[in-house]
């Protein structure tokens, strides 16, 4: 009996102990705790009436550029540059090789030599024709020649002078044609018709070409478009001169383009007109994508301050902050940028609010104060 009762004690004592043990660890459960943060701005969200913009892509073009093309039949034999050279106006590019227009130029020199002497021949009779009629007449008049011999006379000088016309006609003739030669085979030298950067290179050395085929392009650099294409239907909303704001890809931030010309035409497949617009050089490049933002109206949405968006690495986030003060992390879809404020298209309502300023102390759980 004795030691059913010491059994039993130790039993309560144990327990007793336990139900200790179990009420200091309800009384000790820390409560969560929140970090301070302070220096921050808060905003309330609000919609507001903004701009409606169409997103116009398009490609960024050189506003003055050049195919080089051969105009006649030949053989590539150089090609002095390569892709992404600068060449000046009047440079040598490429050369061709064409025998033909080579001969015919060497001919025409010979014929335009051969032309100057039988001018010099005719210049000589028509002297020794003039010297002979003026004796003849000094003679005609003393009466020691006779009629005859003074018509005779005066008819070799006038003949003497038609010849020398001829022969100047023919040399004026001869010059004509070996200008045209010369500049046939001038057409064997393909020299850059403008200052810029070789953009293109369509043959190589040793190709056979024909008069259209296209060798080289040169783009001038420093005046560049973004050539865009917006739906018929924003035809009346767009006029020369109008600022547009342009994104171009691989190029941080947001140009203004101004534009600078509109066709008219009709694409009649995909329903679309051309628009061009005239960029700020620095860091664009031939060829790239871009798109520019073309007014079509109003419309209500939010915005909200630049500063309070957070990107990291493909996803973008606000800090919320809740009734209680707490932040919380919460993904949003940016759309368009309208100066220093970013359209949000989804993740916020009214009446929502967000930290706008300091968002770089906010952490999780974070008490914005």
């Amino acid at each position: 009996m004795k030691y059913a009762k010491g059994g039993v004690a130790c039993i309560l004592v144990a327990g007793l102990l336990a139900g200790a043990s179990g009420c200091g660890g309800e009384k000790g459960v820390p409560r969560e705790e929140h970090p301070v943060v302070k220096g921050t701005t808060v905003e309330k969200v609000e919609s507001t009436v903004i701009p409606a913009r169409f997103a116009a892509t398009g490609t960024v073009r050189a506003r003055n550029s050049a195919v080089l093309s051969a105009r006649i039949q030949g053989t590539v034999s150089r090609i002095l540059v390569k892709e992404g050279d600068r060449v000046q106006r009047g440079e040598l590019l490429a050369s061709l090789e064409a025998t033909e227009s080579t001969a015919g130029a060497a001919g025409a020199a010979y014929a335009v030599d051969e032309a100057k002497r039988a001018v010099d021949e005719a210049l000589t009779r028509k002297k020794l024709a003039d010297i002979t009629f003026d004796r003849y007449a000094k003679l005609y008049s003393e009466q020691a020649a006779t009629r005859q011999e003074y018509d005779t006379q005066k008819a070799e000088r006038d003949m003497a002078e038609q010849g020398l016309s001829r022969a100047r006609a023919k040399l004026a003739q001869a010059r004509e044609a070996a200008r045209s030669a010369g500049a046939i085979a001038g057409y064997t030298r393909i020299v850059s018709p403008l200052s810029g950067v070789v953009s293109g290179k369509s043959v190589d050395v040793g190709a056979t070409v024909f008069p259209g085929t296209p060798l080289l392009t040169v783009e001038e650099q420093g005046h560049y478009r973004l050539e865009a294409n917006a739906p018929e239907s924003l035809m009346d909303n767009i006029r020369v001169g109008q600022e547009i704001p342009v994104f171009l890809d691989g190029i941080d931030g947001k140009y203004t383009g101004r534009v600078a010309e509109i066709v008219p035409k009709v694409d009649p497949v995909s329903r679309t007109f051309t628009v061009k617009l005239d960029i700020p050089p620095k860091g664009v490049r031939s060829g790239q994508f871009g798109r520019a933002y073309l007014p079509i109206g109003e419309k209500k949405g939010i915005t909200i301050p630049a500063s309070a968006v957070v990107v990291r690495g493909q996803l973008t986030s606000v800090w919320a902050v809740d009734s209680k003060g707490i932040a919380r992390m919460r993904l949003v879809k940016p759309g368009e940028t309208y100066g220093s404020r970013v359209e949000i298209l989804a993740g916020l309502s009214d009446g929502d609010r967000i930290v706008t300023a300091g968002t770089e102390k906010v952490t999780d759980g974070a008490k914005i104060q």
